[in-house]
């Protein structure tokens, strides 16, 4: 995993943007805010990082994602790494567990999210938990509770949603909703509906996990031709000056 993104959610809007790009090359860590961190007058910085314009680096994890990070001498640190269906080979990886897990705590409005990776056949590959599964009925609840690895998902376009008309809901063959598809990946995602298939298929269903935890998801697809994954305007960086952090 080489490259993440930092979404921050507007508490006044509810409005998702992303805020800055996370990455790793030959072991340095580095972070730049992106355009989006320009886009609400309520967003000020992340951490320590109070330049907006700058571009910070350092040799280990940035302590504002690596305390997002179950730490692996926790006794549930085994059932952590199994809900998020790692391989042994990099279960360990802090970049592979961010991208997994969301780094997503109950104190703040940050969520990251990885760009897709190419896997063995030529496929972008992007895993997320589903959202949401507080807020479902007990139909679905009880659905989401007999769902096996692979079984086939469908993404539904909710146009009306009041919050995102770009919302996906992630819904059985039956048809029954059994999440959503996190708001910070809705317009991309919905971009390449229009022209290719999305293949959505349960990775993992956590039976034992906190809800946040329960519904792991995969989406395969082609890469339409000419299109650019988080081209738009927020994911540009801002930095014009490299500092340690």
């Amino acid at each position: 995993m080489k490259i993440l993104y930092i979404a921050w959610q507007d508490s006044e809007t509810r409005l998702w943007h992303t805020v800055g790009q996370l990455s790793r090359v030959n072991d340095l860590y580095q972070f730049a805010y992106t355009r989006g961190a320009l886009a609400s007058p309520r967003f000020k910085y992340l951490g320590r990082m109070r330049d907006l314009h700058k571009n910070y680096y350092s040799h280990e994890l940035f302590p504002l994602f690596a305390n997002r990070i179950l730490n692996s001498s926790r006794p549930e640190y085994p059932d952590y790494v199994r809900w998020l269906a790692m391989n042994p080979s990099i279960e360990n990886d802090p970049m592979q567990l961010l991208a997994r897990s969301g780094g997503i705590r109950a104190t703040d409005e940050l969520c990251v999210y990885p760009h897709p990776e190419v896997n063995d056949q030529g496929q972008m590959e992007l895993f997320f938990l589903s959202h949401g599964l507080r807020h479902l009925d007990q139909s679905s609840l009880q659905r989401i509770e007999r769902l096996q690895s692979g079984d086939n998902l469908t993404l539904r376009r909710e146009a009306d949603n009041d919050y995102d008309c770009f919302a996906l809901v992630l819904e059985t063959d039956d048809p029954i909703k059994v999440g959503y598809c996190p708001r910070y990946l809705n317009r991309d995602l919905c971009r390449i509906m229009e022209k290719t298939a999305v293949y959505l298929t349960v990775e993992r269903l956590n039976h034992d996990a906190p809800i946040q935890f329960r519904l792991l998801c995969k989406a395969v697809f082609e890469l339409p031709k000419g299109f650019h994954l988080f081209a738009d305007d927020e994911y540009q960086r801002l930095d014009r000056e490299v500092v340690a952090a």
